[in-house]
């Protein structure tokens, strides 16, 4: 089956280009590629050439525990909502005024649970958007 016909020709790569390089350049050209926008160390060799901008990626490692805090809270956020539709549940099955009551009162305990989770939430965020926007 032969290859489809580019839309854009005169962006086709037609011409083969073959080069050597030392230990130490190959190690520059494939720590650019992983931490970047090409898929290939033949891409970035392409882009350097072309004078083309590189899209280089970093993490900010100084994020790492604010992150895994809002994940955390996250899945907090998220264990509570499913506590509540299983007294939701529970609530609507139950028949008896005294059982309905009890379900009740769980399923405010349980919101007053995310409006802590919700309070640590904000104060998170207020952090990072301060660090963020150094204000």
């Amino acid at each position: 089956m032969p290859r489809k016909k580019s839309i854009k020709p005169d962006q086709v790569l037609t011409h083969f280009v073959r080069t050597r390089v030392t230990e130490a350049v190959y190690k520059r050209l494939e720590k650019i590629s992983l931490s970047s926008d090409c898929h290939s160390i033949g891409e970035v060799a392409r882009k350097i050439l072309s004078q083309e901008n590189i899209t280089v990626f970093y993490k900010d490692m100084t994020l790492n525990t604010v992150m895994e805090e809002l994940a955390l809270i996250r899945k907090e956020l998220r264990s509570i909502g499913v506590n509540i539709n299983q007294i939701t549940r529970s609530f609507n099955q139950d028949k008896a005024e005294m059982h309905r009551a009890f379900h009740v009162l769980k399923a405010a305990d349980q919101y007053k649970m995310v409006d802590a989770k919700v309070d640590r939430l904000l104060f998170v965020i207020s952090k990072l958007a301060q660090r963020w926007l150094h204000e």
